[in-house]
């Protein structure tokens, strides 16, 4: 087995933010589920626009907000995920690859476009997403590079992508590929309504031994597993897999490496400003950990380090040098 060009390359959702303050009288005049992420076509995403008070926009994404916080603390990533052919398609390829991502998946043609997600942060920093998918629902399997995912150490795979026919498809394609590549293989199941739909097949992918690591949170773990019980549900799962990462919010994270439980406690912070992408940025850390030949106890630390800083601040890209900032929280 070579050497890999890529510590992490990822599939998933290209997808860019667009996020607003907003009050609980806002989501409940909207219908919304508070803290949840609910699929919305054009016409909901344009009535929903128009109804948000002023916005910014960030290239976003679960998977490509991990990779931003990886290439953060000095990975090197790669990319895949669809586009359209406009403007936001633009402005997402632009902030991948000023990243330093490799990014190079062809642009989709036709009129349906860019994906984007609107994000109502209320005081409390629980964010409420309501995702229109657009193009990126028609990832197809031949926009994966063979070569790419072989030179890749980890192939990480972003839950959201699982719902549309075509990612699916083209992401078990990537497994193959990694898998015949002698690579590793990792899955964050991103939201339990995904669980809902796909908990099958999920479980499937671990019953084949096709999935190295599990990012999931309380809900999502308890859900996979369909067990009421937090402890139960990760001894339910981990025997299925080689390593199970958890996050709890404020009480820390806990992995299960071949048998073994570690556990760390969340990284104090002065407020909770937004948890949009707490999870993806603890990804990032572990993953960095794992990259650097860290143990898990210090990949896991990693993790609620990039996690604290990602929910300090507005937006699910960091604001300050991970790198820096994880070697002086370390020590």
């Amino acid at each position: 087995m070579t050497n890999p060009r890529f510590d992490v390359l990822a599939i998933g959702n290209a997808i860019v933010d667009v996020m607003a303050p907003a009050d609980d009288a806002l989501l409940s005049k909207e219908g919304l589920t508070k803290g949840g992420m609910m699929l919305i076509d054009a016409d909901r995403a344009t009535s929903l626009y128009e109804a948000m008070g002023p916005a910014q926009e960030i290239s976003g994404g679960s998977a490509a907000n991990t990779l931003a916080g990886l290439a953060g603390m000095g990975c090197k990533c790669a990319f895949i995920g669809q586009v359209a052919d406009d403007q936001l398609g633009e402005v997402f390829a632009h902030d991948v690859r000023a990243l330093g991502i490799d990014y190079a998946t062809p642009v989709r043609a036709g009129e349906t476009p860019t994906a984007r997600c609107l994000i109502l942060v209320t005081p409390d920093g629980q964010r409420t997403m309501n995702t229109f998918l657009g193009a990126s629902q028609f990832l197809p399997a031949s926009a994966l590079d063979a070569k790419m995912i072989a030179d890749a150490a980890v192939l990480y795979l972003e839950g959201y992508l699982w719902d549309p026919e075509e990612p699916r498809a083209a992401m078990r394609a990537a497994i193959d590929a990694a898998r015949a590549a002698g690579r590793k293989v990792a899955f964050t199941l991103s939201d339990a309504f995904v669980i809902d739909r796909h908990r099958g097949d999920f479980l499937d992918l671990l019953d084949k031994g096709q999935i190295d690591i599990l990012f999931a949170n309380e809900a999502e773990i308890q859900s996979l597993a369909q067990i009421d019980d937090f402890d139960a549900a990760v001894a339910a799962i981990s025997g299925k897999l080689p390593t199970l990462v958890v996050t709890r919010s404020e009480n820390g994270a806990i992995a299960v490496h071949e048998g073994r439980r570690f556990a760390v406690a969340a990284e104090p912070i002065d407020k909770v400003v937004d948890t949009t992408g707490a999870g993806d940025l603890f990804a990032a850390g572990f993953l960095a950990g794992q990259a650097q030949g860290k143990d898990i106890e210090t990949s896991l630390r990693m993790g609620a380090i990039a996690a604290a800083e990602i929910i300090s601040h507005f937006g699910a890209r960091s604001s300050a040098d991970l790198k820096a900032l994880i070697a002086q929280k370390l020590g």
